[in-house]
């Protein structure tokens, strides 16, 4: 009898469904598993804004290196808060279908605020591409910074005199809590890969990487990689103010991006579409035209 394969994953309920989901699948094609539950730096400190601790990293790191030091087979992720720049010996085998990619608001005591423009509204997130976007559509309302896994922060959103927070919408319906959602935010573009899980195993592993491989969603793997390909293009982290979002209508993709200044002044829009079998470049190409139209001066000041 051969030995489970261990599933790394985070503690957090959203993450645990996550890594179930995957063991399910695998476990239809006759495979056992085990979960192996890793902390990460994200999880530990709920307190110091995502922005401020590296982006990206935060969330993954941990199980990286469990994966390395061959704790565990395989990690499964949010692909969002994946770096598109991996230098480790580890590669992605699967991207699950996607779920629904969409912001969505949750706003406990309605949304009347949002028709009444002399209102003093706080909306909370620790994402500057959801403030961005937000402010530039509501420019005189305050953004507060909010932490924790989905329902830690539903329950922040309860205790404090918040108007509202933005939640991704994949997430709260992954855990059967998308009753809470007040508003979809149809008009705020994603973040590159939202709603879209990924299985990574380590480089070398070719037994785990076939035996996952049959997991991947072709179309799905299309799109978000063509959205992190305008991401690593314009050398923007998960902490910068830059949305995109993919999809396939018919025999045509089509791409839609954003890269905003963070207090939500200024927005730099693009939408671009291709033939399906000629789009494999499409997410650098409408990086360097967001970037051309001033969108490299935004990058520029987030790293200083």
């Amino acid at each position: 009898m051969t030995n489970p394969i261990k599933i790394g994953t985070r503690d957090s309920e959203l993450a645990t469904w996550q890594a179930k989901t995957v063991a399910g699948l695998l476990k239809d094609q006759g495979i056992q598993t085990e979960i192996i539950f890793i902390k990460s730096e994200g999880d530990l400190d709920l307190t110091t804004p995502l922005t401020e601790m590296g982006g990206k990293g935060v969330f993954t790191k941990a199980l990286d290196e469990a994966l390395i030091n061959k704790q565990i087979d395989l990690a499964v992720h949010s692909y969002k808060d994946l770096p598109t720049v991996n230098p480790l010996p580890l590669k992605i085998s699967a991207v699950l279908e996607r779920e629904d990619p969409r912001d969505a608001l949750v706003a406990p005591d309605g949304i009347e605020f949002l028709e009444d423009e002399t209102a003093e509204v706080v909306i909370a997130t620790g994402s500057n591409r959801r403030k961005a976007q937000w402010l530039h559509k509501y420019p005189n309302h305050t953004i507060t910074n909010i932490r924790g896994n989905v329902n830690t922060r539903l329950r922040k959103v309860n205790e404090n005199s918040w108007n509202g927070a933005i939640f991704a919408a994949a997430g709260l319906k992954r855990i059967n809590l998308d009753h809470h959602i007040t508003q979809y935010l149809d008009w705020m573009v994603p973040a590159p890969a939202q709603g879209a899980m990924a299985v990574m195993v380590r480089e070398n592993d070719h037994v785990n990487y076939e035996i996952t491989r049959v997991l991947n969603h072709t179309e799905t793997e299309l799109c978000t990689g063509i959205e992190r390909d305008l991401l690593n293009e314009m050398e923007a982290g998960c902490s910068a103010p830059v949305g995109a979002f993919a999809w396939m209508d018919g025999d045509q993709l089509i791409l839609h991006a954003v890269a905003l200044k963070t207090d939500g002044s200024v927005q730099y829009d693009i939408e671009k579409s291709a033939p399906v079998e000629k789009a494999g470049n499409i997410g650098r190409e409408a990086a360097q035209a967001l970037l051309s139209q001033g969108a490299d001066r935004i990058i520029e000041d987030l790293k200083k």
